[in-house]
């Protein structure tokens, strides 16, 4: 919860921060784009091996070094005086990324059978619930209080600090019951070889990333839409909350209800409905301050957000039920490499299209949506069956990350 709590304000106010550092109106928005393509550049080629290192080494080390790390960020963010000291702070993101499903396998051997879904369950609702807190506290520091920018990230140091204490010493070492054995790196990207080789999994893979292109390609500019209505003074803080921190919230709480409905109506159908939504609600946010202000702006993320939520539960599915049972658990613990992918190109081609004006990266998100709507559609809705135990399992791992990373 701490750290979705601290990278969800990065988003929120990082447009504020620059334009606080003296960045050029003319160079802002290509800044934010590029900017916000940092926080994968560095994970990204990590992501298969924090696992290994966790399971050979030391999971509680692991999920420590993640909480230090974030501390260090947000201490940066905090610190920051020229744009050159945030973009090196978002860069650092990457190395406090990959830490959930160690987490979860942490608490998958340690919890009593009998509560190991209710634990599940609560853990995978901290992610949301820090992303929903993380713009609300700041507004209300920076709105209600008058603190700066840096008194936000300030407090986002100090509690990711105070999680690396409480996992450091208030806990203890879980080892697996099984550790692999051989090299990391062979085991680490010999299991990347075996995914990414079964051609299911691409066209699944390609899918999700599609989605999330285009996520990454629009959400920098949110809270430059939410400027467009409250101005850069008193209240914009406030409403970068209502908007984000609602629609992440809402996002949350809509994505179960999107599942059980794929469940009876079958999940390609449930997913070329949410892309085709999604495509829709792109289009339509930065138009709604022209509207509806405010109001309509955050109705429109709400549904965006829950499009996103539904992409992803309706993606977990389609991996555990259409893979192979042989590759299902390593294919659903590293569904996130799209997204990684995704969240490098996305923001880096959103700053060069906004240079034709900041609706551009919505426009563009929009239409990669509505393509892959299509071809979902054209591709057809095969049978599903319930997916096992253990592949429900992983795919906890794999919905915790991704609302984690954005």
């Amino acid at each position: 919860m701490v750290e979705g709590l601290g990278v969800s304000q990065v988003f929120a106010l990082l447009p504020s921060q620059l334009s606080t550092l003296g960045v050029p109106d003319a160079d802002r928005l290509s800044f934010i784009g590029l900017f916000s393509a940092l926080l994968f550049v560095l994970g990204m080629p990590l992501v298969p091996l924090w696992g290994v290192w966790a399971d050979k080494y030391s999971r509680k080390a692991v999920i420590v070094r993640s909480a230090l790390v974030e501390a260090v960020v947000f201490l940066g963010m905090a610190l920051a005086t020229e744009p050159w000291h945030v973009a090196v702070s978002i860069l650092l993101i990457g190395f406090q990324l990959g830490n959930t499903g160690v987490m979860l396998g942490g608490i998958r051997d340690a919890a009593p059978k009998a509560r190991i879904g209710t634990v599940i369950a609560i853990f995978g609702a901290s992610g949301p619930i820090g992303f929903a807190v993380g713009p609300t506290l700041a507004g209300i520091l920076i709105d209600g209080l008058g603190w700066s920018l840096s008194g936000v990230f300030a407090v986002s140091a100090a509690l990711s600090v105070g999680t690396a204490l409480l996992v450091g010493f208030g806990s203890r070492e879980v080892r697996p019951e099984v550790v692999l054995e051989g090299r990391v790196l062979t085991l680490a990207f010999g299991a990347v070889r075996g995914v990414l080789s079964d051609r299911a999994v691409r066209g699944i893979f390609l899918i999700f990333g599609t989605a999330f292109l285009a996520n990454q390609m629009s959400r920098p500019y949110v809270p430059v839409v939410v400027e467009t209505i409250t101005g850069r003074g008193p209240g914009l803080a406030s409403g970068i909350a209502l908007v984000a921190g609602t629609a992440a919230l809402a996002g949350a709480l809509l994505a179960p209800f999107v599942g059980a409905l794929g469940d009876r109506l079958g999940y390609r159908r449930i997913l070329v409905g949410a892309l085709f939504v999604g495509g829709l609600a792109l289009i339509a946010m930065p138009l709604a301050p022209q509207v509806g202000g405010i109001g309509l702006l955050a109705l429109v993320a709400v549904v965006f957000a829950a499009c996103v939520s539904s992409t992803s539960a309706m993606v977990f599915s389609l991996l555990a039920t259409e893979v192979s049972p042989e590759r299902r658990s390593q294919t659903l613990n590293l569904v996130y490499l799209p997204l990684y992918a995704a969240g490098i190109v996305g923001p880096a081609l959103g700053g060069v299209v906004v240079q034709a004006g900041l609706p551009a990266p919505f426009f563009l998100g929009a239409a990669t949506l509505l393509i892959g709507a299509v071809a979902v559609a054209r591709r057809g809705d095969r049978g599903s069956r319930r997916p096992s135990p253990a592949a429900e399992l992983a795919a906890q791992v794999a919905i915790v990350e991704v609302e984690e990373a954005g």
